[in-house]
């Protein structure tokens, strides 16, 4: 008898990263202009990074807090909002999944701390986003806005 082999699918691949939902008083969220990094330069987008090998999500969001906009805030600030799985528009890049946590509360002054990276932070009204805010994360902020707790975007 024939040996019969079967051919595995390729592992997905996925990049994990961490957006930040930053409330003030009034209930308006904090964006900021991404400059020169060579992705979407000139829109809009919220506190974000990658999640780092050997590091939590909500360890992900507090250090990205601090490395863009100079403030602490404590773990248990955090609540988790939204989680998107994104389909990267270009076949060679992996895909994402994104986690969006949202926070009221933390210590310092908010201040941007990486020029090079993002030339304006700006508090705006959750439903007046600015029409240069980057289109998936636009998607998301409608996605918690609804409170649905998942998307997929780009498939």
């Amino acid at each position: 008898m024939p040996k019969i082999y079967f051919s595995m699918p390729k592992k997905h691949k996925l990049v994990p990263a961490v957006h930040l939902l930053l409330f003030n008083d009034q209930g308006q969220l904090l964006m900021a202009r991404r400059f020169n990094t060579g992705y979407e330069d000139g829109n809009y987008s919220v506190v974000a990074g990658h999640v780092e090998e050997h590091e939590t999500v909500l360890e992900a969001a507090r250090r990205e807090a601090k490395e863009e906009v100079g403030i602490l805030i404590e773990l248990e600030a955090f609540q988790f909002v939204h989680v998107m799985h994104r389909r990267r528009e270009k076949v060679h890049l992996p895909d994402r999944v994104d986690f969006f946590v949202s926070a009221y509360e933390w210590e310092g002054e908010l201040r941007n701390i990486e020029p090079n990276k993002c030339d304006e932070l700006r508090w705006v009204d959750r439903d007046q986003l600015p029409s240069n805010t980057i289109p998936y994360v636009r998607a998301a902020l409608s996605a918690v806005q609804t409170e649905k707790p998942i998307t997929e975007y780009g498939w």
